[in-house]
């Protein structure tokens, strides 16, 4: 079983923790984490871009001569797409970029981003993390105690109020629940900070 060092909000080291082999030890599969960005990223495009074909476009009911005779080419209306001011041809439309993978799947991708990270020394598990009050400097002493200022990822057990609003002003900082935790947040952030708790129900819910 990997094991990490456990911190407290000091930043000093207060023992040991052995993380579950199942879940931060596994082979790392690139192509899956990869699978599940792409899907994270897709299901968060909101699909509202739009243009407006012929028929949408106002205007051009009206013949704007007559078929024969006039010496012009044939028209039928004025907001063909050859008009300027005619429809768009194949524009954009609204429309659902999403889809989902399969569970086992999904689960296998965070299994190989939590078990990079910890290939890369780059897990910081901590006793606890709790704040007396709603202030961003401690907070960020928090993270410097941690060394670990440059853009990290949070990961609560529970959601805590100060925690929240004493974290959101850092700049490239994340903070969010261990049931809510993906692969994308996992990869695109240097460090990622765990509390002991939080560890425990990612074991309890990933195993």
């Amino acid at each position: 079983m990997p094991k990490v060092a456990l911190y407290n909000m000091e930043g000093r080291v207060i023992g040991d923790i052995e993380l579950n082999d199942a879940i931060f030890g596994v082979e790392v599969n690139n192509a899956l984490m990869h699978q599940a960005v792409v899907n994270h990223l897709a299901n968060l495009r909101q699909g509202t871009v739009a243009t407006k074909n012929r028929s949408l476009v106002r205007g051009g009911g009206r013949k704007p001569w007559r078929q024969k005779g006039t010496g012009r080419a044939r028209h039928g209306s004025i907001r063909s797409p050859i008009w300027r001011g005619g429809g768009v041809v194949f524009g954009p439309m609204p429309r659902s970029y999403k889809y989902s993978m399969p569970k086992k799947a999904r689960r296998a991708a965070l299994k190989s981003a939590l078990s990079a990270k910890v290939r890369d020394g780059e897990i910081i598990v901590v006793d606890q993390l709790a704040l007396t009050e709603v202030k961003t400097k401690n907070m960020f002493k928090v993270l410097k105690a941690l060394n670990a200022e440059q853009k990290p990822l949070i990961v609560l057990d529970e959601w805590d109020r100060n925690i929240e609003l004493s974290t959101r002003n850092i700049p490239n900082t994340t903070l969010t629940k261990s049931t809510g935790l993906n692969v994308y947040d996992v990869l695109n952030h240097k460090n990622v900070i765990l509390t002991k708790a939080a560890v425990a129900k990612l074991e309890e819910v990933l195993a």
